[in-house]
């Protein structure tokens, strides 16, 4: 019992404890569901392209399992384990909300997200993300002697943007990348040029991709939560180079230049593109929001 209260209470100040969770591992060390995180991770830490995910029911964690198996039968299915086996998940809560610079939040804020830009047809159509999105965050990144977090052999990096006073004059944006607690290629700078906060979003992104290959870094997750980035690097640019670098409307894309060096990078390295919801109490995320707003305040080169 009291091994019980003590796991509650070391708990309960960084992250929410979700009731009766499921996780599924579809492919790992061994399949089946599992009744704690700590259970699942065992199974698909640094196993290579690991698949998993939470559910709030046993019934759509097997269907999960099953979707993956190659023959119609399922894999034992494991005890439950008592309450104070659930581990937390990957990326916590501090002290249960974003963290903030009193400083910085005059000059950049979350409000500065608001897309100011144009849209164009493919920007107002939501597309659901191709790869694994918010699931793959309850993966506790492994880090290894280089410093670098890994999920398997990917080495897992957070990158965000940012711009106060959007699509104004007197705009300023930044990116922020970050790898993990005061590792030194963290970045937090101002963006060059035109201040927008889609500019950033992707500069931030090149920014990460740039660094990997500099480390040569061969396997990539980067998590962002800028859905216009994962969509327009992995559904929307193939199009657009066909038509000329016009959307399906007609008019020219915004961002082309921006698009263009993202697609150049993402030549000769696997990047797996994870959206992760911005604001909303992901340590890597908020980390790389505030370098991102630390960047915004920077003079511009």
């Amino acid at each position: 019992m009291l091994r019980w209260l003590v796991a509650v209470l070391s708990h309960s100040c960084l992250v929410p404890r979700a009731a009766s969770m499921f996780y599924a591992v579809r492919k790992g060390r061994r399949t089946g569901v599992y009744r704690t995180w700590a259970e699942c991770q065992e199974q698909v830490n640094k196993f290579p392209s690991a698949s998993f995910k939470k559910f709030a029911t046993e019934k759509d964690a097997w269907a999960f399992v099953r979707a993956g198996l190659p023959g119609p039968q399922q894999p034992q299915q494991q005890q439950p384990e008592p309450a104070e086996a659930f581990g937390p998940p990957a990326v916590t809560q501090e002290n249960g909300s974003q963290r903030k610079d009193p400083e910085l939040n005059t000059m950049c804020c979350s409000t500065c997200k608001r897309p100011y830009e144009q849209s164009t047809n493919e920007e107002q159509i939501a597309k659901r993300v191709k790869h694994d999105e918010v699931h793959s965050a309850c993966s506790i990144p492994t880090v290894s002697e280089d410093k670098f977090s890994y999920m398997g052999d990917f080495a897992v990096v957070y990158t965000d943007g940012c711009c106060s006073g959007n699509g104004r004059n007197r705009a300023r944006a930044g990116i922020g990348v970050y790898w993990g607690p005061g590792h030194p290629l963290n970045t937090s700078e101002r963006l060059p040029g035109r201040q927008t906060n889609q500019r950033a979003e992707i500069h931030a992104a090149c920014k990460a991709i740039e660094q990997a290959k500099s480390q040569n870094i061969k396997k990539l997750i980067i998590y962002t939560d800028s859905k216009f980035t994962i969509n327009g690097i992995t559904s929307w640019v193939d199009n657009w180079k066909t038509n000329g670098w016009r959307t399906s409307s007609g008019g020219s894309v915004i961002n082309k230049e921006d698009f263009e060096r993202l697609d150049n990078l993402v030549k000769d390295i696997e990047i797996q593109w994870m959206h992760i919801p911005g604001h909303a109490g992901f340590q890597g995320n908020e980390e790389a929001d505030r370098l991102a707003r630390e960047g915004a305040c920077k003079p511009q080169c």
